[in-house]
């Protein structure tokens, strides 16, 4: 036996990568990350070119500037960094303290918002089948963010040196927070919205708050929360938009005096309008604050609202000031302001209860309550961004307080909307039953009557079908009762004499003898008495015979259409008679009928035999003779 030699296998140990691999993971990856951060930089270059444009063609048309092109350039890289949040502070003041800038132009930060969330977004740059994107999500969301923050960095220390310098506390902190996030909602978008990360922001939230929103049909839960607070922040800043305008068109000659009295030219006026416009939603966002009741601060210890108006007294000449209101308290035309926040509150209550039809009274009503939340913490961060320091001392609170706004929008939100979505709830749940009942007894109406239309066109067929078939069996019975008549026209119809031939016409010319009966041809005559010449002397008396009744027959049958032979001559008539479809009555086969015995009768009978004794013409007269009529009674006597 040969032996069995131990084999052990070797197990190879971990290598360590070489250095083409890691160049070749490098290069599969970095047209990714590349990629970003050209993306983020073009952004950030787009949005700081365009500003850097702006400004410039207002230095220029301005005639009388400040500064040279390089303090342009100075503001316009201020400007930019203000869009983002970032706080300046104005260094070269009258009393030597620098003094912060803070209120952020909300129109103007729309621009760089946006184009770091598209530069994100195709930075992601998903597959044609939209399966899955070739970058991952982090890579391109790090390559964006980068490259943004450096064009970002560069530009923050080229404004240092100049009149508006960035706060570096602002620039640390404001400027990579709303990069991120501008970043994060375009690679989310580019995936297609996940729900993961959405549920792992919702676990921060409190435990019962959580329950609702991640348990069965948390998402339905969630969106209609959404839906309902975006409507209710839509309605309170509209409101607030249409409070200034109001508010203007009132005090329209006060704003158009501080529009004249800040600049004389024409580009310096242009430059107030456009910032005017760009402090349009800030505007908008300090009327519904005025709306919620809280207000907002026009210097410190000065405060704006509907119940009672002390503004600063010093405030700069500005057109979007003039629409504050007068000094003092409230008047029932400024408490109409309510009017906004209940009808935000309606709104918000009205989506949660018509979406929330399947949902018991309870879940509506903890629905409204997160919805009033959403909206409070919506208008809160609008409020802390439409506000800020115009300066110091009196100047150094400028705008609404964010947590007051905050607060009361929840005031109303829980006040007005959890209400009116559990009365459209309950509401709701009645007028869907009633509509439920109503369609219910319209269907049941519908079927009914469609029901009784079957019913009387069935009743109106069936009654055709039984008159078709009366009128059959009366065709029927009328042609039965005809073909007897007609069989008894036929045989009381004398038969027409042939031509005799030679040979007949010169026996017929001999005596007449004894005859014999007639025979006559034809199986439907009738037989008839023999006629003999009287012998002389012999008186000849009447016999007597008596009729044979008819036999009982039974109404005859529709007769099939008779095939004649092909043999068979015509003179009269085709070889085949018409189908079926040329009866139209029975008139036309009657007259069928009569022609075809016509044809017959014309037929030539064969030859008798030569023994045969021709037929006397007294026998033959006779027989072309009517039958006789049967007997009287006194004939029966005497016989």
């Amino acid at each position: 036996m040969t032996g069995v030699i131990p084999m052990t296998a070797r197990r190879s140990s971990p290598r360590r990568p070489s250095s083409s691999q890691l160049l070749t993971r490098v290069r599969d990856r970095s047209p990714g990350l590349a990629a970003g951060l050209v993306g983020g930089a073009v952004a950030a270059g787009l949005g700081l070119g365009a500003l850097t444009v702006l400004v410039m063609v207002l230095w220029i048309s301005s005639p009388y500037p400040d500064s040279g092109p390089g303090g342009a350039l100075h503001v316009a890289a201020a400007l930019w960094l203000l869009a983002h949040g970032v706080e300046l502070v104005r260094a070269d003041t009258l009393s030597g303290v620098p003094a912060p800038v803070g209120v952020t132009p909300l129109l103007l930060s729309v621009v760089p918002v946006w184009l770091v969330h598209r530069a994100a977004r195709d930075a992601v740059d998903a597959d044609d089948d939209g399966v899955a994107p070739p970058v991952s999500a982090r890579t391109a969301w790090a390559g964006v963010v980068l490259g943004y923050l450096a064009v970002g960095a560069g530009t923050a220390l080229y404004a240092a040196g100049g009149s508006l310098r960035p706060s570096w506390a602002w620039t640390v902190l404001g400027l990579p927070t709303v990069v991120a996030l501008s970043a994060g909602t375009g690679v989310w978008t580019a995936y297609g919205r996940p729900r993961g990360p959405v549920d792992r922001l919702l676990r921060l939230l409190p435990p019962g708050a959580r329950r609702v929103l991640l348990g069965p049909r948390g998402r339905e839960k969630f969106l209609v929360a959404v839906r309902a607070a975006g409507a209710a922040v839509a309605v309170s800043v509209g409101g607030g938009a249409g409070l200034v305008a109001v508010s203007s068109v009132w005090h329209g000659d006060v704003a158009r005096e501080a529009f004249l009295r800040l600049t004389e030219g024409w580009s310096g006026r242009c430059a107030v309008l456009l910032l005017c416009v760009t402090l349009v939603p800030n505007a908008a966002v300090w009327g519904a604050a005025y709306a919620l009741g809280p207000g907002f601060a026009l210097g410190a210890g000065h405060g704006v609202g509907p119940w009672v108006s002390d503004p600063a007294p010093m405030l700069p000449p500005f057109p979007l000031l003039a629409a504050v209101p007068d000094a003092g308290a409230g008047t029932p035309w400024n408490w109409a302001a309510g009017v906004v926040p209940l009808a935000a509150g309606v709104t918000m209550g009205w989506f949660v209860g018509r979406g929330g039809m399947r949902w018991s009274v309870r879940r509506a009503a903890v629905i409204a309550g997160l919805a009033a939340a959403v909206c409070a913490a919506v208008l809160a961060v609008a409020a802390g961004m439409a506000g800020g320091p115009l300066g110091v001392g009196v100047l150094a609170r400028f705008g609404p307080v964010w947590w007051q706004v905050g607060g009361a929008a929840l005031a109303w939100g829980v006040g007005v909307a959890v209400p009116v979505a559990v009365v459209v709830r309950v509401c709701g749940g009645w007028v869907a039953r009633w509509r439920t009942a109503a369609a219910t007894k319209a269907v049941t109406k519908a079927a009914a009557k469609a029901a009784e239309e079957a019913s009387r066109a069935l009743s109106l067929a069936e009654a055709r079908a039984t008159a078709s078939r009366t009128t059959t069996a009366f065709r029927t019975t009328e042609a039965s009762r005809a073909t007897p008549q007609k069989a008894t026209a036929q045989k009381a119809a004398p038969p027409k004499a042939t031509e005799p031939s030679k040979a007949t016409a010169a026996k017929s010319s001999t005596p007449a003898k004894p005859a014999k009966p007639a025979k006559l041809s034809g199986p439907s005559k009738s037989p008839r008495t023999p006629v003999v010449a009287p012998r002389d002397g012999v008186t000849l008396r009447k016999k007597t015979v008596t009729p044979v009744a008819p036999e009982a027959t039974a109404p005859p049958s529709p007769r099939p259409v008779p095939h004649p032979k092909e043999s068979e001559a015509y003179d009269l008539l085709p070889a085949d008679e018409p189908v079926e479809d040329v009866w139209r009555d029975e008139a036309l086969r009657a007259r069928w009928d009569a022609l075809r015995d016509e044809l017959r009768q014309r037929t030539p009978e064969p030859e008798a035999p030569a023994n045969t004794e021709p037929e006397p013409p007294t026998v033959k007269a006779e027989a072309e003779a009517e039958p006789p009529a049967p007997p009287s009674p006194q004939d029966r006597g005497t016989s």
